[in-house]
């Protein structure tokens, strides 16, 4: 009787595990050729914006870029998303650049010095969170047709009950590929108009690459893990 009791709660721990584990929360099903693909069959494109210091600029200026930021919103024919996060710098790679440049110093006194400078930004990258800055994305989506809107503005109840039911066939695998190669190049025509749009201005943008798309989904859904795993080797 035990041993029934046993098997039977291993049976209902495996079918919950396979109703809410990771697979079945996360909205998207693979990333590829810079696109992610989400399970309701529509695109993702992420761009990485530069933010501009409006209090480095003069009164005039500012009118000019809050202006024509303005016009560029307004000019858009389809929904996209921006995101802003809050992450410490990561001093990781400028560390290794000053440890390469202390190593080489053969005054004794400034190396000296060079080490001292060492351990301390060692220091503060180890607490991670003295030195904070600030990420901006721009998400562009794609759906086939009218679906835009209605899909993106639905309420979080209605997408959360979709992740939840988003269990992968065959039947929309094949059907989500071939709405890939159909609709990318109009994600694509998007993202070239964000991208010119915002040149304009005088904004740096950058469209992030699989690799970039998967570090950055990577510390957003694993926060307290440190950033060097997120790291993907090409």
């Amino acid at each position: 009787m035990m041993m029934f009791l046993q098997d039977k709660a291993h049976i209902q721990k495996q079918w919950w595990d396979n109703l809410f584990n990771t697979e079945t929360m996360l909205p998207f099903s693979e990333i590829k050729n810079d696109t992610i693909i989400m399970k309701d069959g529509g695109l993702r494109a992420i761009l990485k914006v530069q933010g501009v210091n409006l209090d480095l600029k003069n009164w005039e200026e500012q009118v000019i870029v809050l202006e024509q930021y303005k016009k560029f919103l307004n000019g858009l024919e389809f929904p996209i998303q921006i995101l802003v996060r809050n992450t410490f710098l990561d001093l990781s790679e400028y560390l290794k650049y000053i440890q390469g440049k202390v190593e080489s110093i053969e005054n004794p006194v400034l190396k000296k010095q060079g080490e001292s400078y060492f351990r301390f930004l060692q220091n503060i990258d180890m607490q991670q969170g003295m030195i904070y800055t600030k990420e901006f994305y721009v998400i562009v989506p794609y759906y086939e047709s009218e679906q835009d809107r209605t899909q993106i503005q639905r309420s979080w109840r209605g997408k959360l009950l979709d992740v939840l039911n988003a269990k992968d066939s065959v039947e929309k695998i094949v059907q989500r590929y071939r709405q890939f190669v159909k609709y990318k190049k109009w994600l694509d025509t998007r993202v070239a108009v964000i991208v010119d749009g915002l040149q304009s201005i005088g904004i740096w943008v950058e469209r992030l690459t699989t690799a970039d798309i998967i570090s950055v989904l990577f510390r957003c859904y694993n926060p307290l893990v440190h950033n060097s795993q997120s790291v993907i080797q090409e």
